[in-house]
């Protein structure tokens, strides 16, 4: 199975083979230079949550002065931070491991660490398994990540696991892998809602808020470094606040963050339907900052699935929420994402979420096929399904949803929108470039042409010619380059 590298190397191969960019436009450094220390390869796997615990310790081991490499030949270290939410996921994350316990015997590697989820979970297993591995580093313990590399490579065998509590000491700064004009601001660790399919609560502890003081510096501090989008996530963002200050704070929080100058988007990312409250729709319609997107993970539309799946909403509540959104802001961008084949899901029941899709039209969505993940209820449940019956209803639902992706691409032809370039087209007068609806990584690209010359992360006004499947082509639109901040 072929490694998956860094975000920031993912993000700079994707550009290449899809956009053709200019190379210094798009490659995103990753290299320091300070002291006479250990040269890193880091392999960031999973999600955004997960990336931003990466720049964490890039950060950490950045200011204790090592270097950093995309090179594997070049790496006396590697660390991989790895993810186990679903079965891909941790294939992927055991592959790397081992291809990167392949490199000590040949390369100039001679310390291998593992982090994140997949270390915290089966920390036993990859020691005894795996014995090229020489440090482990749980979820709620990243800033440690300088001492179980010295340790390591004094020949020491560091297994730093605490209990995931807490929230982890403010380090020196991050170091961007996203380019430096968006970056994720992770506001909230863990998870209260136990769903039933889900072992993060396991891995990542109790719901804990980072503190609104401490998630203004460091927004700040992104804003001084030139980005210019924020995207905010957490396993659940809508109860920002809950355990620090007794209410939801998420609207507040997005206030304060709108002061920042410098900062032009703000993006909600993992907001549950059912905490949704009218203050913050009231927000995201009055704050002129706040992208008119919202990510609202709902798994599946049949009310019996929903209950099995632990959920705490149901078809009729998700419903008027929706329809709440899109009549107090019209323009709004909805994602959401679905599961297929959970235990005990009839035929009946796909037909159901079928129909819902048609009927709710969302703007953006994914559809995962059930993963069984040992130490969680639905594992255990009765009725599971046929991963190629699984497989096959993911397909149904996402040619569902293609066709109306596409129909609503369609229909952005004509509309005038400020858009944030994200790169060059290598030898040709066009730039790629998101509008309001499309968060980085997941959802679509609008090609600008354009003679006129732009950097990434600038604004544009941007009048939509044309839509090509997911994607949307367009041009400058009268006065063109938006630099207007708050």
């Amino acid at each position: 199975m072929k490694r998956r590298p860094s975000r920031a190397v993912v993000t700079e191969m994707a550009f290449s083979s899809c956009c053709r960019m200019e190379k210094d436009e798009r490659r995103q450094l990753l290299y320091c230079k300070a002291g006479e220390t250990m040269n890193i390869l880091m392999i960031s796997l999973g999600c955004d949550k997960n990336l931003v615990d990466t720049e964490n310790m890039l950060g950490l081991l950045r200011r204790d002065g090592h270097t950093f490499t995309d090179d594997e030949q070049e790496a006396e270290a590697v660390i991989v931070n790895t993810c186990c939410f679903i079965g891909d996921a941790k294939e992927e994350s055991i592959n790397t491991i081992l291809e990167m316990a392949e490199l000590k015997k040949n390369g100039r590697c001679h310390v291998l660490i593992v982090t994140g989820c997949l270390a915290q979970r089966y920390r036993q297993e990859i020691f005894e398994e795996i014995p090229e591995v020489d440090g482990i580093v749980g979820t709620a313990a990243y800033d440690e990540i300088s001492r179980v590399l010295r340790q390591a490579d004094k020949g020491e065998r560091p297994l730093c696991i605490p209990e995931p509590e807490g929230i982890p000491e403010k380090g020196p700064g991050r170091i961007l892998t996203t380019g430096g004009h968006y970056a994720f601001l992770k506001i909230a660790e863990g998870c209260d809602k136990h769903c039933t399919y889900c072992i993060i609560p396991s891995l990542r502890g109790r719901y804990r808020s980072v503190p609104m003081e401490r998630l203004l510096e460091e927004a700040r501090e992104l804003a001084g470094k030139g980005v210019r989008e924020l995207i905010l996530v957490a396993q659940e963002t809508t109860l920002y606040g809950v355990d620090l200050y007794g209410k939801k704070s998420l609207p507040e929080l997005l206030h304060r963050l709108a002061e920042i100058s410098g900062i032009y988007w703000i993006r909600l990312q993992y907001c549950y339907p059912e905490e949704i409250t009218d203050e913050l729709i009231e927000t995201i319609k009055k704050e002129e900052k706040v992208c008119h997107y919202l990510d609202i993970p709902i798994q599946h539309a049949s009310d019996r699935i929903l209950r099995q799946m632990g959920r705490r909403t149901d078809q009729a509540s998700i419903r008027k929420m929706v329809g709440r959104l899109r009549e107090e802001i019209p323009d709004i961008a909805l994602r959401t994402t679905l599961i297929t084949g959970f235990p005990g899901e009839t035929e009946e029941d796909h037909e159901e979420l079928m129909a819902f899709v048609d009927e709710m039209e969302f703007e953006r969505l994914g559809v995962f096929p059930y993963s069984a993940e040992e130490d969680t209820p639905a594992a255990s449940f009765e009725g599971q399904i046929p991963e190629e019956v699984k497989e096959e209803r993911r397909d149904q639902v996402m040619e569902l949803q293609q066709e109306i992706a596409f129909e609503k691409s369609e229909g952005m032809v004509g509309r005038v929108l400020d858009v944030m370039i994200e790169g060059k087209v290598a030898d040709e007068p066009a730039y790629v470039a998101r509008t309001y609806m499309d968060a980085p990584g997941v959802d679509g690209y609008l090609f600008v042409n354009s003679g006129e010359s732009f950097l990434s992360g600038d604004f544009v006004r941007v009048k939509v010619t044309g839509a090509s499947e997911y994607d949307l082509i367009g041009e400058v639109y009268e006065e063109g380059r938006q630099d207007e901040f708050a």
